[in-house]
Formats: structure tokens, C-alpha cells, sequence
């Protein structure tokens, strides 16, 4: 007797649900999201650039807004893959009501609308503040190295750039002369309708290149010009200032600040305002991503992104990022040792939150007070005691982390912000931007961001719904 299968009814003509909604199920994410976009969020921004009737009217703003938050929750960045993903998934058929967008309109709207898009950070913020997710009771700050949409092979520096663009130029000028020579037997080879002295492409190309070499090699001289003033002005003000109170400077004066690029200062062709970053992969082409991580329930609360490879001078501007998003500063304060800095110290103790930021390793510091014990032994029978110094902040906060020993808030500096970063680039797969500039990836990074709070706000509500439902059940039995 033969096995009986269920019928596969792959021909069979199939009933579409009532709503397009019904392709996924209650509480499902891409639901939440299109509830969280038409319900809650403001997109006033976006719906007032659209003026006038004219053309093929548009897509809905508030659906295209709820595809590319769905799409970056999903780990999808890529228009074309979205688009796909409209065609051929049901999750992305139910919001965008089997309508699919262009990859073309979808990539036209997020850069159109990209700086629109980052400020929906701060409202997908509140409302995770509403819902209780953000204490602001404890917060850890940490930075993470992210490729830049260009190839670290694509940079040249100073000191090659006015060689390769004299080589250049000297290739595109032997060129142009041999075919000043040769219009003649060029006119004959051509027929008249030709001039006769077309330059083959490869040629206009390298003349493009020398061109480009020499405009980066003046940005690369007009920042250090920029740089030297600056400095210069620094060391001045200092100078006065020192004059003033009748001081002088110790030791020898330092040679004036060069205004000329360093010989390895680099400039890269394919975006300009990244930089050569150290990361676990190596030197890569990459920007700083900056972020500010509560305690509660992992929710970003600030987010930045710098040229900067170090972090020292990103504790502050994060600090006043999160009193900015949502008017109070954190309680307590947790950083690994890049954001350590006597000034960044001093910015905590006058802001009255309670710091733990690691120290770095003290070996040289330890070998060093050890010299100087011996050296204060040999000298005490010539000198007089000193008075001893008071200790630095650094010195400070390092005693203040190893008197709080396993059950110090220091150990949250990186159970906070590294499984963020985790969830960010390994499981999502954002490993690289898709835009080239600053800005733009600034207002990306942001997306990203709220991405990442919009997963964590919909995991609150579910656990918050349930919650509910089990108090009604308990309350209903009673």
C-alpha cells in the first residue's frame, strides 16, 4: 500500500487575505513598525518637500519611511537588495502593500530625505523613554572602528603626490605634442570630418588624475596651514599668559609649528574625509562610530561619528549629546582607557557623575615611582623633605577602580556597548557605510542607531504586553 501525501496544491488558484497586513502575523516586527511610523513618529519634515501635483504621484512618505527602518532592523542596507526583498518576502510585502518600490526610488528617497531620517534618533529615544527603557542610570561610552565606502589603496601621500602629478603631467604633455605633429597624416588616416587630433581616453583620464593629485595635494597644505595657525595662536595666548602672571616657560622653546603637510600625511581620492584607522582587521579606511549605551535595557541614548581615530576627545560632546536628546546627564559613567584624559576627569567632577574610566596599564608608571623612590633615598640626606604632591585625577580614578574591586560599575565599560556593537555589525551586518562624507555618514550612522532602539523598544512592548496579559488572566482567575 502506497504512502499518502498532502496534496501540493502548486497550481491551485490561492485566496489573498482581507489586508495585506494579514501576510504576517500580530505581533509581528514589520507590524510594529508600521504602527510605531503612522502612530507615533513625526514625519512633517518629510511630507512638506512634497509640493505641487504634477508628475506620477509619489509613494506614501510614511510607507517608504517604515520599509528602510524595517529594512535596517532586518540587516538589509542596500536599495537593490530591498527592493528584492519587496518582490519576494511577505514581511516587506505587508508593509509595502504588494506594491514594490524601484531600488531607484528607494535609494532617491533615503538621500533625499537622509537628514530627516537620522532625526527620527531622537524620537524613537523618547519614546523608548517612555516606555521605560532608559534610566540614565548608568551609561558607557565606547567607540568602534567602521570601513568608509573607499579603499585605503585609493590614498596617496604628501610627499608622492607632487611626483606622481609632475609624471602625470609630463605623460599627458608628451601626448598632446605628438599630436600637434601628427594633424597632418591624422587628417588624411580620418577624412575631414575628424579633426584629427582626438586624445584617446586613457589620456584625458590621467590628465583628470593629475588634477585631482594636485587639488588633494592643496587641501592636504591648506589643513596643516590651518593647523600651524591654530597652534601658533594656542602658544601665544599661553605666552601672554604666562607673562602676565611673571612666569617663564621651562626648558627651550619649541621650533614654530611647520605649515607645510608632514611627508605621510595622506589624502584619499574616493572620500576625502575618511582616514586610516588601526582596528582588529588592521589599517583600514574607515570613520570613528561613537556610542553612548544605557544600562537598563542596551538603548543607545547618543551617537556620533568622527574622523578622530582616538576617543579622548569624544567624552564630552557625548555627554552634552545625551543631556541634548534627553535633558538630564547620566548618573554614572563607565569608558574604556581611550576616553581617559585629566581634562575629561575634571569635565565629570564638575558635572557631578560618577566616572569609572580605566586607566590604561600602569607598568610604566609603577617602574617610574619606583626609580623615584630611589632617587628621593639618595637625595634625603641633601635636601629637605617635600611636601607630598597631591594625586592626579588619573591616579585618583585608578585607586577609586581597584578599591571597588569585582563588584565596581567599571566592569560595565564594555558589557554595555560591545554586545551593541554585536548585534550592529556581526549580526546585522553592518560593516561599512554606503555613504561617502561626513555628513552623510553621520546621518547613516544614525539610521543604524535607531534601527538598533526601534528592535529593543519592540521587545520591551512585547515582554510589556505579556506582562499585561498574564496580570489580566491572574486578575480574571481571582
Amino acid at each position: 500500500m502506497s504512502k499518502i501525501f498532502r496534496p501540493w496544491k502548486i497550481d491551485e488558484p490561492q485566496l489573498l487575505p482581507a489586508s495585506a497586513q494579514d501576510f504576517v502575523g500580530e505581533d509581528h516586527l514589520a507590524r510594529f513598525v508600521v504602527s510605531l511610523v503612522t502612530e507615533e513618529l513625526d514625519l512633517v519634515e518629510i511630507t512638506a518637500s512634497y509640493l505641487g501635483e504634477k508628475g506620477q504621484p509619489p509613494f506614501d512618505p510614511a510607507m517608504m519611511a517604515a520599509l528602510l527602518l524595517y529594512a535596517y532592523c532586518c540587516g538589509i542596507y542596500s536599495s537593490r537588495r530591498i527592493a528584492k526583498a519587496c518582490r519576494e518576502r511577505v514581511d516587506f510585502m505587508s508593509i509595502v502593500a504588494l506594491d514594490p518600490p524601484d531600488f531607484r526610488t528607494i535609494c532617491e528617497f533615503r538621500k533625499r530625505h537622509l537628514k530627516a531620517l537620522s532625526g527620527m534618533f531622537v524620537q524613537v529615544l523618547k519614546l523608548c523613554e517612555k516606555a521605560g527603557l532608559v534610566k540614565l542610570g548608568h551609561v558607557a561610552f565606547d567607540g568602534t572602528k567602521i570601513k568608509a565606502n573607499a579603499s585605503k589603496h585609493k590614498a596617496m601621500s604628501y610627499e608622492r603626490m607632487e611626483a606622481r602629478a609632475t609624471q602625470l603631467e609630463a605623460e599627458v604633455a608628451k601626448w598632446f605634442t605628438t599630436a600637434e605633429a601628427t594633424d597632418s597624416e591624422e587628417d588624411k588616416r580620418y577624412g575631414s570630418d575628424k579633426l584629427g587630433d582626438e586624445m584617446p581616453d586613457w589620456v584625458a583620464d590621467k590628465k583628470r588624475r593629475a588634477e585631482k593629485i594636485r587639488a588633494a595635494k592643496a587641501e592636504l597644505e591648506a589643513e596643516a596651514k590651518a593647523a600651524a595657525e591654530a597652534k601658533a595662536k594656542v602658544e601665544a595666548e599661553a605666552e601672554e599668559k604666562r607673562k602676565a602672571e611673571g612666569r617663564k616657560k621651562p626648558g627651550k622653546s619649541a621650533a614654530p609649528p611647520s605649515p607645510k603637510p608632514a611627508p605621510n600625511a595622506q589624502k584619499n581620492f574616493t572620500d576625502p574625509e575618511s582616514r586610516i584607522m588601526k582596528s582588529k582587521d588592521g589599517f583600514v579606511q574607515a570613520y570613528n562610530a561613537q556610542a553612548a549605551v544605557d544600562a537598563h535595557a542596551q538603548i543607545i541614548v547618543a551617537q556620533d561619528v568622527t574622523q578622530s581615530a582616538v576617543d579622548c576627545g569624544q567624552l564630552v560632546p557625548m555627554i552634552n549629546a545625551v543631556e541634548a536628546n534627553l535633558g538630564r546627564t547620566p548618573e554614572q559613567l563607565s569608558a574604556d582607557s581611550g576616553y581617559c584624559s585629566e581634562p575629561n576627569l575634571a569635565a565629570l567632577e564638575s558635572r557631578h557623575i560618577d566616572g569609572y574610566v580605566a586607566t590604561g596599564r600602569a607598568k610604566d608608571a609603577v617602574v617610574g615611582a619606583a626609580k623615584s623612590e630611589v632617587a628621593d633615598e639618595a637625595t634625603t640626606a641633601t635636601t629637605p623633605p617635600q611636601p607630598p604632591k597631591a594625586p592626579t585625577r588619573v591616579e585618583a580614578m585608578r585607586e577609586k577602580i581597584k578599591a571597588g574591586g569585582h563588584s565596581s560599575p567599571y566592569r560595565l565599560r564594555k558589557q554595555l556597548p560591545e554586545p551593541v556593537f554585536g548585534q550592529i555589525k556581526p549580526a546585522r551586518a553592518f560593516r561599512q557605510f554606503l555613504m561617502r562624507g561626513l555628513e552623510k555618514v553621520r546621518a547613516e550612522w544614525a539610521i543604524v542607531c535607531t534601527a538598533h532602539n526601534l528592535l529593543k523598544l519592540a521587545q520591551g512592548s512585547s515582554l510589556s504586553a505579556v506582562r499585561l496579559r498574564a496580570q489580566q488572566a491572574s486578575a480574571a482567575a481571582a
